[in-house]
């Protein structure tokens, strides 16, 4: 069961980490299963709640089987948020996450954030082709995986990468 973060905790997402979430950014989760074995998949798109607690990423099911299934059987997430542009990149932690149904406006989120991305990746000289075929989201079906963050890192390349970031009042 994924439990909520007690209210009185300072959330670990300000608004700019949280807008900075929201995108162009890859998102790509990773969990394992009970040998160890990785799992990892990608997403296309993410909400954060209004209180910037939890992250829902939204998650393809025909490439994410493996990663579903670890989830389900109660394993760890991290979920990495990287900008092509800038190589700023952000890793959350959480020690369980919960799949749910896609909302009413997650089909047509994913395909707006798919088209930011591509649109960021053709800026930097990559072809349209190849841009929207990285990120376009699958016709099929999807899955909400929601998570409370409970760790925050600075992965970006450089001295800082792997820095533990901590919650910005």
């Amino acid at each position: 069961m994924v439990t909520a973060p007690s209210s009185s905790d300072c959330p670990l997402l300000d608004q700019a980490r949280v807008v900075f979430l929201l995108g162009p950014v890859s998102i790509s989760l990773a969990s394992h299963d009970a040998a160890g074995v990785p799992s990892l998949a990608r997403a296309f798109g993410c909400r954060v709640s209004e209180d910037r607690r939890e992250v829902v990423a939204l998650v393809p099911t025909r490439t994410a089987e493996s990663l579903l299934r670890d989830l389900v059987a109660g394993a760890p997430i991290a979920v990495v948020f990287s900008r092509p542009k800038t190589h700023e990149t952000l890793q959350l932690k959480a020690p369980a996450a919960r799949l749910g149904p896609l909302g009413p406006t997650d089909p047509q989120h994913m395909r707006a954030s798919g088209n930011a991305f591509a649109a960021e990746l053709i800026a930097l000289g990559y072809s349209a082709a190849f841009s929207h075929a990285l990120v376009a989201p699958s016709k099929e079906d999807a899955v909400a995986v929601a998570f409370f963050p409970t760790l925050l890192f600075d992965q970006t390349p450089g001295p800082r990468a792997g820095r533990r970031l901590e919650p910005l009042p």
